[in-house]
C-alpha cells in the first residue's frame, strides 16, 4: 500500500463544505427581506424564444432605491410574458409596466412574514449544516480506511482533528450568515 493512499484529501473536503457554503447563500439571497434585491428574480425563467430563459438574460436589472428593483426589458414583446413570469412566481410582488420598463415595488413586511421567513433562514442553515456534518463523516470513514490500510495512531489523531477543525469552522460560518440573514431580515 502506497504513502498516498493514507493521505486524506483535505482539499476536496473542504471544497465540498464551501459548496454548502455557497448554496446556503444562493438559498439566502431568494429570501425576500423588506430590502430590493436583484437576487430575488434569479429563480424567474420566462418563456422567451420558444425555451425557459432566465429573467436576467432578458433585460437590465437595477435596484435604484431601497424598496424598487426596475427590469428594462431589452425586446419591447417580451414585457407581457416577463411581466406575467413574475406574477406566476409566487415571489409576491405585483410588477408595474410603464413602457419598456417594469418596476417592482417591494412591499414592506409585516411582523409575522418576518419571523416566517427568519424560520426558513433557519431551516436552510439546519439543512447546510447536515451536509456539512455528511461531509465530516465522509472524511472520518476515509481515515478508517487509512487506519485498516496501516495508518499509524498520530496520523489518525492529526487527521480526525483537521477534519473536524473543517468541520467547526464551516459550521460557525453557517451560524455566522444565518445570524446576519435573521438580522436583515428584523430589519425594519
Amino acid at each position: 500500500m502506497s504513502h498516498d493512499d493514507l493521505q486524506i484529501d483535505l482539499d476536496a473536503l473542504q471544497r465540498r463544505m464551501d459548496g454548502a457554503m455557497h448554496a446556503l447563500r444562493t438559498e439566502f439571497g431568494s429570501l425576500r427581506t423588506g430590502r430590493a434585491s436583484a437576487s430575488i428574480l434569479e429563480p424567474i425563467h420566462v418563456d422567451a424564444y420558444g425555451q425557459q430563459t432566465p429573467l436576467n438574460q432578458l433585460g437590465t436589472i437595477n435596484v435604484p432605491e431601497p424598496r424598487m428593483v426596475v427590469i428594462n426589458v431589452w425586446d419591447k414583446g417580451m414585457i407581457s410574458k416577463v411581466e406575467r413570469a413574475i406574477r406566476d412566481s409566487g415571489i409576491g410582488i405585483n410588477p408595474v409596466v410603464d413602457g419598456p420598463i417594469i418596476r417592482l415595488p417591494i412591499p414592506e413586511l409585516n411582523e409575522e412574514r418576518r419571523k416566517e421567513l427568519t424560520k426558513v433562514a433557519a431551516h436552510y442553515a439546519e439543512s447546510a449544516r447536515v451536509a456539512i456534518r455528511n461531509i465530516r463523516r465522509d472524511g472520518m470513514d476515509q481515515i478508517k480506511k487509512a487506519k485498516a490500510a496501516g495508518m499509524g495512531e498520530d496520523d489518525q489523531k492529526m487527521w480526525s482533528d483537521e477534519v473536524q477543525e473543517l468541520t467547526d469552522k464551516a459550521i460557525v460560518a453557517v451560524d455566522k450568515v444565518l445570524e446576519e440573514k435573521q438580522k436583515e431580515i428584523m430589519q425594519v
